[in-house]
């Protein structure tokens, strides 16, 4: 079993940065790597479409709205791991008018080592994160 994270400390209150990360189906709004997103079976399940036309299933583990957090897990997806479980969190912080988004995730490589599958995640987590900031900025 591999793992890796990933956060970012953002000039925005939590429920500003939760409201626009929070939903299951929302990462269109914010990453731009992923321009589709389609929820089925009552929003537990999202396939989504990268921007290379790629298709990365994935369900909804566990959502804690009070808690800023949710759990998912990749279903199928172009990537060399297997059992994928990943957790996005926004958590307060000591300055109530930030927040600190975690973006982490497990899993066990297939093909590859675990530093690459490592490497793999810690960039689309960063990159992701990177967006996610660059989306704030510009004013959602």
């Amino acid at each position: 079993m591999a793992s890796t994270s990933a956060s970012l400390h953002v000039p925005h209150t939590p429920d500003h940065v939760w409201r626009l990360i929070g939903g299951f189906g929302s990462l269109p709004d914010w990453l731009p790597y992923i321009p589709q997103s389609e929820l089925a079976e009552g929003g537990r399940v999202r396939r989504l479409t990268n921007a290379e036309g790629e298709t990365i299933v994935e369900r909804l583990h566990a959502f804690d709205d009070e808690a800023r957090s949710y759990t998912y897990a990749i279903l199928d997806a172009p990537f060399p791991v297997t059992g994928y479980l990943s957790t996005l969190t926004v958590h307060p912080t000591a300055d109530p008018g930030t927040a600190r988004i975690e973006w982490s995730g497990t899993f066990t490589p297939d093909g590859v080592t675990p530093a690459e599958a490592e490497a793999l995640f810690q960039g689309i987590y960063r990159e992701g994160l990177a967006a996610l900031e660059q989306t704030l900025r510009t004013g959602v």
